[in-house]
């Protein structure tokens, strides 16, 4: 059951002990209100500040487990936070872990000060729950996927256009690494998870993955430098940084380019191009 008063108070709390460079959103002038605005966190959690301002007045619908999760994802919560969340609106919390999408707020702390970088935030099984803009404009919206194509060792195997975003000369190496990826997250979780049905997935219906997947490789990672091929820029050669969060097993890939080479101008001007160039993911699954 809801607890219409405590849900009120809680979210009402956590929206004024939040500041706004807590979230990545401008200060401005004259601001008197103590934290967020219910606008602000509205925004965050992608509902309509209505919505959001009658649950913090003890009224309005009961919210959906959807609803709450992206609460508690815009209010930047943690895990016991979150699952407090969850209860009070008359809900069992979501599992934690690897198959959770709540991202950490430290972890979202850092993803929000890199606007002048790509950066994602992605899952053990390679699916993107968050990226910057210029992420959005290196290689496209990556987050709209669903089902399996949500994971891009298996959007490798089955969708060209997902090959298109890098160089030819390290697609061998790169269906390794996917390959091997997928056999350690599938060895940690098991046979009945969600790595487990991947793997079947892709052993039906892209040979190449069976033959790779036959040579049995485990710990095969990239070099220090991946080449990503952009629709007008041409390739960037950029190092990938990873901050990993061992908790919730999500990553934060941080994309750099040495200082005055040709591809860190090409990352300065990625963000006047914007996404338009990218084709990649209209035909999503």
């Amino acid at each position: 059951m809801i607890d219409r008063t405590g849900l009120a108070e809680f979210l009402r709390r956590r929206r004024e002990s939040l500041q706004p460079e807590d979230v990545g959103l401008p200060r401005g002038h004259r601001r008197r209100t103590a934290g967020l605005r219910r606008e602000e966190v509205a925004a965050l959690c992608h509902i309509s500040a209505d919505y959001y301002s009658r649950l913090e007045r003890e009224r309005g619908p009961h919210p959906s487990e959807q609803m709450v999760a992206s609460i508690a994802q815009g209010l930047h919560l943690s895990l016991d936070e979150r699952d407090h969340l969850f209860r009070l609106a008359g809900h069992n919390p979501p599992a934690r872990g690897a198959t959770s999408a709540h991202i950490g707020p430290g972890m979202l702390r850092i993803f929000d000060r890199l606007t002048d970088t790509p950066a994602e935030i992605v899952t053990e099984l390679g699916e993107t729950l968050r990226q910057t803009p210029l992420a959005v404009a290196l290689t496209g919206d990556l987050t709209n996927y669903t089902g399996p194509a949500r994971s891009i060792g298996y959007r490798w195997f089955t969708d060209p256009a997902t090959r298109a975003l890098y160089h030819p000369d390290e697609h061998a190496l790169h269906s390794r690494v996917f390959a091997a990826g997928l056999r350690r997250v599938v060895t940690l979780r098991g046979p009945e998870s969600r790595a487990a049905h991947l793997q079947r997935l892709l052993l039906d219906r892209s040979e190449e993955f069976r033959a790779v997947w036959r040579e049995h490789e485990v710990g095969v990672r990239y070099a220090d430098v991946k080449r990503l091929v952009h629709p007008e820029l041409g390739v960037l050669e950029l190092a990938c940084q990873a901050l990993l969060d061992p908790e919730q097993g999500h990553s934060l890939l941080v994309y750099t380019a040495v200082p005055g080479s040709e591809s860190h101008e090409k990352l300065r001007l990625l963000s006047v191009i914007g996404p338009n160039a990218i084709l990649v993911g209209r035909n999503h699954e």
